[in-house]
């Protein structure tokens, strides 16, 4: 198994476009650096000192419009931040500091979406290149069973995954320190869920945020292998993932809004953060819901990529 995604690796770096993705997001990642710095530089930062009297003056706002909104979501993002709000108050923890380095990693997490279209470009072509350049042939007369090539590649897809993530990471890590620096004492991030408010140090936020982002790139990874082995057709894979990745979560919101079976659509669970730092799609959702709808779907994808390729007639 190893050599089989040893193999896989060299093929995927043996192409041009692969070295291309890693630098476009690099890039992408340092050009974001230095128009921060370049707005810090002509900025006064301003830290308000009496902090705390914002944050009364904004609890008595968010009661009198949690006692008026009739909807379930705003009604709970309301009591979410009036319950952080007076946490911080209680102890002593203020809302703002100076912008640092583990802001940038913070905001360099919209970046997760470009890595999830590179993944998303490696998953679609990773079988059906096989099948168009007529190399699935040379594979399958080998001695190896069907699904060990079928999980070699996927596994490889999730290390590719994994690897722009974590260079994501690491780089704007490195790069956010040199440009802002790092607090002595960084404030914590608060967490709220199921009605309690907990403190937690910002890196393990950080490595959990990025974590949970990442997943809603990942089924739609798997959904491109699925697509892709099945249909033999890397057009096909990438095109409709991606026009899946980019409306999904926003057709499912709306149809949110009128059906309650929407819960059971894919992108209506893929982003775990809204039981963090939000509030449920859709009422009566869970965390333990979202991760078994999630689960569900992969087995399903899975079950029809392996399904489909170990049935499938390559002799022609």
């Amino acid at each position: 198994m190893l050599n089989l995604i040893r193999n896989e690796w060299m093929k995927i770096f043996r192409r041009p476009g692969t070295y291309v993705m890693i630098a476009i997001l690099l890039l992408i990642v340092s050009i974001t650096g230095a128009f921060m710095k370049y707005q810090e530089n002509r900025t006064d930062q301003n830290h308000d000192e009496d902090w705390k009297t914002i944050l009364v003056q904004e609890n008595e706002a968010l009661k009198s419009q949690l006692e008026s909104s009739p909807i379930k979501v705003e009604q709970d993002y309301y009591k979410k931040q009036i319950a952080i709000n007076e946490y911080r108050i209680e102890h002593d923890i203020p809302f703002r500091e100076k912008y640092n380095g583990w802001s940038f990693v913070k905001d360099s997490s919209e970046l997760i979406l470009l890595a999830g279209l590179f993944t998303i470009i490696v998953s679609a072509g990773i079988v059906a290149s096989e099948f168009s350049w007529g190399t699935i042939k040379l594979l399958l007369i080998r001695p190896i069973n069907r699904s060990k090539i079928l999980i070699s590649k996927y596994l490889t897809v999730l290390l590719f995954a994994l690897l722009l993530v974590g260079s994501l990471f690491v780089y704007s890590a490195i790069l956010g320190t040199i440009l802002f620096g790092l607090p002595e004492q960084a404030i914590p991030y608060l967490n709220y869920f199921d009605g309690k408010v907990t403190e937690q140090p910002m890196f393990i936020y950080l490595i959990n945020y990025y974590g949970l982002a990442s997943i809603e790139m990942i089924m739609m990874a798997t959904m491109a292998f699925m697509i892709s082995s099945v249909f033999r057709n890397s057009s096909l894979a990438i095109g409709l993932s991606l026009t899946l990745m980019f409306m999904g979560s926003q057709l499912t919101a709306l149809l949110s809004m009128k059906f309650t079976w929407a819960k059971y659509i894919l992108f209506a669970n893929t982003n775990l953060m809204q039981y963090f730092e939000g509030a449920p799609l859709v009422e009566g959702m869970t965390l333990t819901f979202s991760t078994i709808m999630i689960l569900l779907y992969f087995v399903i994808f899975q079950f029809l990529a392996f399904y489909v390729f170990n049935k499938r007639d390559v002799a022609a």
